[in-house]
Parts: C-alpha cells; sequence; structure tokens
C-alpha cells in the first residue's frame, strides 16, 4: 500500500473520464501521487467513478466497487469511495447494501471529497485537468444534462436538465489545452447540437465550433453525440469548409421504423431522418458517419427489426455501434410497457446487425486501400505504430497500423499509404 497515492478507476463514457480528470488535478496539487485505472492498484486511497446507463454498465460498476471492498478487508485499502452516475442515482441503496464504502458521492459534488480528506479546493485550478489520454488529444465536455427524455433513457434522470457551460470558458480551456500540446479535441456533450440553446432559446454550436477552429495549435476537432431532430444545418458548411474540422459526425440514431421512433419518444420520423442523412452526405463529401442502434425495444416486431436491417444497408454507415434494450426503472418505457422481446431475440438482432455493419465495414475500409491519409500516431504496439485518420474517434473506431520500420513519434502527424485492410483496421506505411 502506497502512502499518499489515489488510484482512480473510471467506468463508462467519456465524459465520467473528464470528471476524473478534474478530480486529479486537484488532488495533484494537494500533495498527492494519482494513478489512473491500474492493472495493480497500490495506493492507500481509491475513487470509483461509475457508470449507471444500462444495466451491463451497471453491473461492471458494482463489481468494481466489490473487488476493491474486497482489497480493503485485506488490509491493501485504506479508505475507498464511490462518484459518479450510479451513485447519484442509487446513493441510499449503496449506501445500505455496500458499508464498507467510505463515501458515496454523485455525479456533481465529488470536489465535497477534497474536503472529507481535510484538503482543500485550489481556485487556480477550477477547470484544470490532469489529462488521462495520450497528451497529443483531450476530451472537451461543453454542457451537462439532457432535455429529450427519450423513453428507454436513464440520463436526463441522473444528470438532470441540459446545462451549457460558457462559450469563453470552453475557448479559454481549449487555448490552455493547445499551449500544453494537445493537437486534437474530442467535442463531447449529452446532446452536442442543443448547446447554448438553454442560455438564450438559440443553437450556438456552429459558432463554438468555428472559434474553435480558430486557436492556434488546434489541427483536428471532431464532434460526438448529435441529435437528428432540430439540427443546426450550418453546422455542416462548418465542418465542410474549416480544415480542422474533422468530416466526423457522432449522431445517435437508435431506429427507423416510425412504430419505434414513435413508441421511443424520438420525435423525429423515418422520412425525416433519411432526410437528413442525405443532407450530411451531400453537404459535406467524404464524411463519415458513426451511430448508435437500439435493438429489442419494448413492441419492436420482426418487420421492424427488418426495417431497421434494410436502413442500414441503404445508410452504410461509415461507424456503428449498437446495444440491445434493458428495463431501467424509472424511465418512461419501464413504468409504461412491458420489457416483452425475449432476451434471446434481443440477442439474435443484435448479432444480426453487427454482422450486416461487419461487412459494410469491411467494404468500406477496403476502398481506401491505395489512398494516402494524414494519421496520428497515438502509441506503439509491438512491431507497430498505431493511429488514426481524421475519420476515426479513439478507443471505438477503426485504426491505421504502420510497420515500425523508422521511428515515429507518437503524437506527431504522417501521411500514410494504406496498403490494405480487414474488417475494422487499415494498415499502411509512411
Amino acid at each position: 500500500m502506497k502512502k499518499n497515492q489515489i488510484d482512480i478507476v473510471t467506468l463508462g463514457c467519456s465524459k465520467n473520464l473528464v470528471d476524473s480528470e478534474l478530480l486529479m488535478k486537484q488532488f495533484e496539487v494537494n500533495g498527492y501521487d494519482c494513478v489512473h485505472d491500474s492493472k495493480r492498484p497500490q495506493g492507500e486511497i481509491a475513487v470509483i467513478n461509475t457508470c449507471g446507463f444500462i444495466e451491463t454498465a451497471k453491473e461492471e460498476s458494482i463489481n468494481t466497487i466489490l473487488e476493491f471492498v474486497n482489497r480493503k478487508n485485506n488490509g491493501q485499502l485504506s479508505k475507498l469511495y464511490v462518484m459518479g452516475c450510479l451513485s447519484q442515482r442509487y446513493k441510499e441503496e449503496l449506501e445500505n447494501e455496500i458499508p464498507e464504502v467510505d463515501k458515496f458521492y454523485g455525479k456533481f459534488n465529488f470536489k465535497q471529497l477534497l474536503t472529507d480528506l481535510g484538503k482543500a479546493e485550489i481556485p487556480s485550478c477550477d477547470g484544470r485537468r490532469r489529462l488521462t489520454t495520450p497528451r497529443h488529444y483531450a476530451y472537451v465536455k461543453i454542457a451537462e444534462g439532457c432535455d429529450r427524455h427519450c423513453a428507454y433513457c436513464a440520463i436526463p434522470l441522473i444528470t438532470g436538465k441540459h446545462r451549457s457551460r460558457p462559450m469563453e470558458d470552453i475557448l479559454e480551456e481549449v487555448r490552455e489545452l493547445a499551449a500544453n500540446g494537445v493537437k486534437e479535441v474530442q467535442v463531447i456533450e449529452q446532446e452536442l447540437t442543443y448547446y447554448g440553446v438553454d442560455l438564450d432559446g438559440k443553437h450556438h454550436i456552429t459558432e463554438l465550433i468555428s472559434r474553435m477552429a480558430d486557436i492556434p495549435g488546434v489541427e483536428w476537432i471532431r464532434l460526438h453525440y448529435a441529435y437528428p431532430n432540430q439540427f443546426p444545418m450550418d453546422l455542416l458548411d462548418v465542418i465542410r469548409e474549416k480544415p480542422q474540422v474533422c468530416k466526423y459526425l457522432d449522431v445517435a440514431l437508435q431506429h427507423i421504423s416510425d412504430n419505434m421512433l414513435t413508441r421511443m419518444r424520438r420525435h423525429v420520423t423515418k422520412e425525416e431522418t433519411m432526410d437528413f442523412i442525405r443532407a450530411v452526405r451531400e453537404k459535406v463529401p467524404g464524411i463519415h458517419l458513426r451511430t448508435t442502434l437500439l435493438v429489442g425495444f419494448p413492441g419492436e416486431t420482426e418487420e421492424d427489426f427488418r426495417e431497421l436491417m434494410e436502413f442500414v444497408r441503404w445508410a452504410r454507415f461509415e461507424r456503428m455501434g449498437a446495444f440491445a434494450y434493458s428495463h431501467e426503472e424509472g424511465t418512461y418505457s419501464a413504468k409504461h410497457y412491458e420489457d416483452d422481446v425475449p432476451e434471446e431475440v434481443k440477442q439474435r438482432r443484435l448479432d444480426e446487425l453487427m454482422a450486416l455493419q461487419q461487412e459494410i465495414s469491411t467494404e468500406i475500409e477496403a476502398e481506401k486501400v491505395g489512398k494516402t491519409l494524414k494519421v496520428i500516431i497515438d502509441r506503439k504496439e509491438g512491431e507497430y505504430y498505431v493511429g488514426r485518420s481524421e475519420f476515426c474517434s479513439p478507443d471505438v473506431d477503426p485504426e491505421v497500423l504502420v510497420k515500425a520500420e523508422k521511428r515515429l513519434r507518437v503524437g506527431n502527424f504522417y501521411n500514410v499509404n494504406i496498403t490494405d485492410s480487414d474488417e475494422f483496421d487499415l494498415y499502411g506505411s509512411i
């Protein structure tokens, strides 16, 4: 057990990662040594930042907490703290079920932990972070919460209403990150396209991204988690015209049949969704779209699912993830619908959908063979340098593998000639 060391474990999404990074900075200026996501935790204090989005995420969070409870019971840990979405939502239940945890914090009061450890929050570090990502890219969270209330989603129950950060605060953060060597900014928010609406009723995402692109040192900006309904179409002009803005858009669509979209309370139709995709591809030639789809929602018929498969064949998303529906207490669907799609049917549909996407991805990646792509190098792994093109977000998208025949610098951009591909990754040479 290492004195003055704090092990921090982050579960769930990149928005949680930003919270962990904010806390780590405060710990470090207070004299602690912070280790993030260590495979062999040795600190005297542990902080687990939990996810509470769907059943599998909640199970992972509970199992991780119990692993650290065992370490504490075995004398390998002095203090154990839990924060994040799971404890925001189930604080009382967790306190009763797992009393070995010294204290549970929610999603927004986690800095109280400093006071509870007898330390002070350092105002000069407010908003600053200890990056856990490679130093050349960082996630920037531009808002909290969501006003959408889709039927299946527990996030508004956890995070509350949409709250945009002031634009100048965000731009100042990006200036500081760029001054410290960050070249790629991953812009994240529960619903990115709603940015600013809570402040004055107007969409301000286009202005924000345009101004961010003009900050010296910023070479790539990537946009995550848009919504198809009321999408500010002038944002597409910025994506097309500003070379710093990656031709990449992450927009969760969930389904396509009007039956499902209505039951999910998505406030968009099949026709509107398809028109949106056509407009995006027309306004930004070469753009790569990432989406997330949901199968097994209450009332999903085989006909609904076949319609979804046909839609994926038509849309040919460059990137796609999918998950099976889980009944989340407190949500509209848990209150009003029966979870009537059997688990084995959900799994079959999920497997079919992902198998189709693997075929599409294989074809799309093969089309890049013979082309030259601008690639940023993230790391060296065995005999390869591993990087990404502008069409790839860290951790979730295909990577570009370059044989380590000569020395490359992590965090630098290189022009890579693509020589081969498989289902998800590309291979190339400088």
